[in-house]
């Protein structure tokens, strides 16, 4: 899930029960078996795609053995063959601009779910291209420096050297942006000098921000993006709200 201040979920998500976590890995598996099967290899020095979603899992602090077991599923015959990924668009409460991105084997169930949790809490879902043209793919990489770890001057020189496009500092949090085809590259690279991420994954950026003026609009909001969260068949939610 993301919006402004994505330190803000990383926070959330940190705090989460373990059941929260557990359904976190299973839709990275998710990803994993589908990146392989769509990239043609269970080795990720073949398949760019699987790189990524290897990067995203060990921010997530998925135990190395719980992928390599995903990666030898995957690498069976038929893995993976019956999910399709499919973006839908539309409005939130207020008019915030949300692209859900699901990974499904029943297109009509989960078109279904998704029309509801729009529905269901003042939202509306809309026709493809609706919303898509106001967001960015980027490569986005979250270091937690709550305990002062590191030096924001170091940290930036570190990121640009890499190849990133774009560095922030926020709230005890270095966000780090670079290209999509470049974010393999400087992962690797920050990883290598012993960075460690808190969020690590390609994203779609909003290109503005929306506030909500309204309490019951902002509890809305909440409420919506926890009913997608908690749909098994969602991937990611990327939306412009700039929550408070």
């Amino acid at each position: 899930m993301s919006g402004h201040s994505k330190w803000h979920n990383i926070q959330k998500t940190k705090g989460a029960q373990d059941a929260k976590r557990a359904a976190s890995f299973t839709k990275i598996a998710k990803e994993l078996i589908v990146a392989v099967k769509e990239g043609g290899s269970a080795d990720p020095a073949n398949n760019s795609r699987l790189a990524t979603v290897i990067t995203k899992a060990r921010a997530a602090n998925m135990p190395n053995d719980n992928i390599k077991r995903v990666l030898e599923k995957a690498a069976g015959a038929g893995a993976g063959d019956n999910y399709e990924s499919i973006t839908y668009e539309g409005y939130g409460p207020g008019g915030v601009a949300v692209l859900v991105e699901a990974m499904t084997d029943n297109r009509n169930r989960t078109a279904g779910a998704v029309r509801h949790h729009f529905d269901k809490y003042g939202g509306n879902m809309g026709a493809s291209g609706c919303v898509a043209w106001s967001f960015d793919r980027k490569g986005v990489l979250l270091i937690d420096n709550e305990d002062g770890d590191y030096t924001e001057d170091a940290v930036m020189m570190d990121a640009l050297d890499a190849g990133a496009e774009d560095f922030s500092a926020e709230d005890g949090c270095f966000e780090i942006t670079t290209a999509p085809d470049d974010f393999n590259a400087v992962a690797d690279a920050l990883t290598a000098k012993g960075y460690k991420f808190a969020s690590a994954q390609l994203e779609m950026v909003p290109q503005n921000y929306q506030k909500l003026e309204k309490e019951e609009d902002k509890t809305n909001m909440e409420k919506m993006l926890d009913l997608f969260e908690d749909d098994d068949d969602i991937q990611n939610v990327w939306h412009n709200w700039e929550r408070d």
